[in-house]
């Protein structure tokens, strides 16, 4: 790309020097000849101003026009006698001149251009011999041993449940392996930024007491292709030669994208390396991969076939519960007087993280305004610089959380009543699971848009308003729909028909109108539920409707 640059440049260079010398030789003598009879008869009527004899013509103007003949045609006597004439001795050296110049020109910005392809060359040479030992010379891979363990991790029962096995499996590999039992080769957690994903890693390696290989995707993201690869190759044979272990790989959507669209050869070859490597675990090898994202939507379908990451564990943002068990953790080594009900219910949407700077920003508060203590007060008064300082948390005050509550308890009560499976929705995330079956029917597709639009139904039927919070669900709805009709052949006519899709949408919104209209009462005594608690089970919502219907 570079010398074909210089090439344009060279050449462009140089048509202007060609088209400079014509122009030189064009503009130089711009004179009409004329014969010798036609200059005599304009001499002898004095019709001639301005002669000039050089070199071998005479010129001179006639009527405004610059006219040339050869000297020794014409009568110069009579020429003297009748205008006024410069004799110019011409330089006979000058276009010699000019032209070794323009030549002097064209070679020095030759040499100058052959001297920096030279440099090129031997700056590509030198950074391959510096690639070829960087290849060659092993990686700096150390794992640290973890002294965290789930003690020190609060407000992840759940995920702490799902781990447990794994934590047995690194203890004691025997056990199963006699059972004739496959652990899984890799566990994804997934989860919005903040939540604690790489301490659960860490705690995780801490309890099963095993070295832990730390690494981020974009770690493995090299400026030239092969380094990535390498890398990943060298973090393994490290990890096997330490077995058991833990490998985690932070922000894995780094190097984990899905391939096609826009090339990246680096990354690909990156990645496949990473799936060659988890392919060839052995049942024994004691190696587990940990990965975190938040963004699963964009990660390969190859990571996430079974015998890659088998295990998928979402690690949700805390519940009221929960993060009075978080803020119990960072409080125990800090003075204080503080109701912790009183800041987990003024903290809906913190993540563990969030919850970390709150508490240090109070300290901080508290320390300034020289308190030997923590009060509520601090609390208060950092709560919106914490906020504006973690990107604007997500956060509600109380008429939000009353209509965020109606909003999913709607979905919650719709997703029940048509089957659709869940483990449970809060206040801030629902968890809809979808369908592992390779055959979907058109009435469970539609049954699922009903579940998107239930929310927004519910707030235009109990508040008489829509509201901001319905937009991914009804963007979600009309996507359904949308594939019914484009890739599916489930609108009415054959063919793509955009109608076809408005009339899905709103079929579906009359249906569910009508549903609302009918289980108000459930749907508000769910919502106190969630108020309380922020997070319902789908058992929950059955005992519920159960006792009203």
């Amino acid at each position: 790309m570079e010398l074909s640059k210089k090439n344009r440049i060279i050449l462009a260079v140089s048509a202007v020097l060609i088209v400079a010398i014509f122009a030189f030789a064009y503009l130089r003598d711009r004179s009409r000849t004329i014969d010798a009879q036609t200059a005599e008869n304009l001499i002898s009527n004095s019709l001639v101003s301005d002669a000039v004899i050089e070199g071998p013509y005479l010129y001179f103007k006639s009527g405004g026009v610059r006219y040339k003949v050869p000297k020794d045609a014409v009568d110069l006597k009579e020429v003297y006698s009748k205008t006024a004439v410069t004799i110019v001795e011409p330089n006979p050296y000058l276009a010699d001149v000019i032209t070794i110049v323009i030549l002097a020109l064209l070679v020095a910005y030759l040499l100058r251009w052959l001297r920096k392809n030279r440099e090129i060359k031997e700056q590509q040479l030198s950074e391959q011999i510096q690639f070829a030992s960087e290849l060659q010379k092993p990686a700096d891979i150390q794992p640290i041993i973890s002294n965290i363990t789930f003690q020190d991790v609060a407000g992840i029962d759940e995920v702490k449940e799902e781990l447990e096995e794994i934590i047995d499996f690194l203890k004691h590999p025997r056990k199963y392996l006699n059972f004739g039992i496959r652990m899984p080769r890799g566990v994804l957690l997934v989860g919005p930024p903040g939540v604690g994903k790489t301490l659960i890693a860490k705690a995780v390696a801490g309890e099963a007491g095993v070295p832990f290989f730390y690494q981020s995707g974009a770690s493995f993201v090299q400026i030239y292709v092969g380094m990535g690869a390498k890398r990943v190759r060298e973090l393994f044979k490290r990890a096997k030669a330490m077995a058991p272990a833990i490998v985690f790989i932070d922000e894995i959507d780094a190097v984990g994208k899905a391939r096609g669209g826009m090339r990246n050869d680096e990354r690909e070859a990156t990645l496949n390396q990473l799936l060659t490597e988890m392919d060839g675990f052995e049942d024994s090898s004691g190696i587990i991969v940990i990965a975190a994202t938040n963004k699963i939507e964009m990660l390969d379908d190859a990571l996430l076939r079974p015998g890659r990451f088998d295990r998928r564990v979402f690690v949700s943002l805390p519940n009221k519960e929960e993060r009075k068990s978080i803020l119990k953790i960072y409080l125990a080594n800090k003075p204080h007087y503080v109701d912790l009900d009183e800041i987990a219910e003024m903290t809906v949407g913190f993540s563990g993280a969030a919850l970390s700077s709150l508490v240090n920003e109070a300290a901080i508060h508290a320390l300034k305004n020289g308190k030997k203590i923590i009060e509520i007060e601090d609390f208060l008064a950092v709560k919106d610089k914490v906020l504006l300082g973690k990107r604007k948390i997500l956060t509600y005050s109380d008429e939000e959380k009353r209509i965020q509550a109606v909003y999913q308890a709607a979905k919650a009560v719709m997703a029940y009543w048509h089957d659709i499976s869940f483990s449970k929705i809060g206040l801030l995330s629902d968890h809809f699971q979808h369908s592992e079956k390779e055959i979907v029917s058109k009435s469970e597709i539609l049954n699922r848009i009903k579940v998107h639009l239930a929310g927004d139904m519910m707030m235009h039927y109990h508040f008489h308003e829509h509201y901001t919070n319905a937009a991914n669900d009804l963007k979600e709805a009309r996507l359904l729909a949308q594939d019914m009709v484009e890739h599916y052949g489930m609108g009415e006519h054959f063919g793509v028909d955009i109608a076809d899709v408005e009339k899905i949408l709103e079929d579906a919104r009359l249906d569910v109108e009508g549903f609302i209209g009918r289980m108000e009462t459930g749907i508000l005594k769910l919502a106190d539920e969630i108020l309380k608690r922020e997070i319902v089970t789908k058992e929950d919502v059955k005992e519920i409707l159960h006792d009203l219907f």
